[in-house]
């Protein structure tokens, strides 16, 4: 997106004017109402509620979010194990958005509450710094296939005996699966995060589209990245011939990044997990190989989560809808707890709690972030 003063150019107004006119176009030319897709990372929804995006969608087209939020699709027994060792004196270090997701009998934030030794880090080497020390640190690492190879980079590092790692960092491809097979599914076609593709390679996604004949387009993240992304993945709809396209030629190849990707590979395998509220995923979680044992917590530690499971769940977070939210089958609105009992102050599930979860983008950006919604409401 060049301008001619030969410029890269991602919040043009004139050219974000011209995409919203043909998206509109685009989804008119179909001839029917409402057209389904799905983005899968929570990077677009910020972005799609921070520059008000779905203003400027056409009313027959739906934008859903998915399950892109890696804090979110964290399970509650992943959470427990993490507590578990807290609670069994074990310096934890993780994420900032990993403190306030309820396990069982409550979350990390708790602990540290109550005097359990847990550090705030921003990636994987930083929690190698403080193993450094001689202390036992315990990294427990959320994320896809981006933040996973900051994992795998730092456990072939030859990282400190001191320094172990609790593995909850998720793959995505599996689980798009999972969301194109769930029964009564109208989503018709998939805008994929651009930075995890710059990994993987937007070649990844094509056995999906020949399995369930459903396109892909690989977007960015700036506004104009996520309009052009629209415009293409309604164009392909409009084909009949699913295929992947890449709108985000800046980063991504069909390719991607093979010394990433081999030092992926080399530390982690796929195994099939629950995702929270979702389902079983088949290949959907990356645990550390046989060879990295030395550095699995999960090895390394008796965790006794036994103890937490006489907790029963509260009655609030029964009614939680956050699986159905990241499924695309509901959306914050249709959960009672959205924005009374549940806000980012008070977060019921996990979905209020990561800044990448729905329900925290919506209620940050005043409970629906389509600027027409809010108009009629006032």
């Amino acid at each position: 997106m060049a301008s001619p003063g030969g410029r890269l150019e991602f919040r043009d107004v004139a050219r974000g004017a011209a995409l919203t006119e043909a998206l509109a176009a685009r989804v008119t030319s179909l001839g029917r109402a409402p057209v389904s897709v799905m983005h899968v990372c929570g990077s677009h929804e910020q972005a799609i509620a921070k520059f008000g995006l779905r203003a400027a969608f056409p009313p027959e087209l739906r934008v859903i979010m998915g399950p892109g939020c890696p804090v979110c699709v964290t399970d509650v027994p992943e959470v427990d194990e993490a507590v578990a060792l807290a609670r069994q004196g074990v310096r934890v270090a993780t994420y900032g958005d990993m403190l306030r997701v309820p396990g069982t009998a409550g979350s990390l934030a708790d602990e540290r509450g109550r005097g359990a030794r847990i550090d705030v880090v921003y990636g994987a080497a930083q929690a190698v710094e403080l193993a450094r020390g001689g202390e036992p640190v315990v990294f427990f690492a959320s994320g896809f296939e981006t933040t996973a190879v900051a994992t795998a980079a730092v456990l072939l590092a030859d990282p400190p005996a001191s320094f172990s790692v609790l593995s909850a960092h998720k793959y995505i491809p599996p689980v798009m699966e999972i969301v194109a097979e769930m029964p009564g599914s109208a989503i018709e076609g998939f805008l994929a995060a651009g930075h995890a593709a710059t990994i993987t390679g937007w070649g990844v996604f094509e056995r999906f589209v020949e399995r369930h004949r459903l396109p892909v387009v690989v977007a960015g993240f700036e506004p104009l990245d996520i309009l052009a992304g629209l415009v293409r993945l309604v164009e392909v709809i409009a084909s009949g011939e699913p295929r992947v396209d890449n709108a985000f030629p800046r980063c991504v190849t069909r390719e991607g990044n093979p010394a990433a990707q081999a030092a992926l590979w080399r530390v982690f395998e796929l195994q099939g997990g629950r995702w929270r509220g979702i389902a079983h995923v088949p290949n959907g979680n990356l645990r550390l190989r046989d060879e990295f044992a030395a550095w699995d917590a999960r090895r390394r530690y008796a965790i006794d989560v036994a103890a937490l499971w006489d907790h029963a769940p509260a009655a609030l977070v029964a009614q939680c809808q956050c699986g159905d939210i990241m499924a695309g089958i509901a959306s914050p609105h249709d959960c009672a707890l959205f924005g009374r009992d549940c806000t980012p102050d008070a977060p019921v599930g996990a979905c209020m709690v990561s800044a990448e979860g729905t329900c925290k983008i919506w209620h940050q950006y005043g409970g629906h972030p389509d600027l027409r919604e809010i108009r009629r409401r006032a």
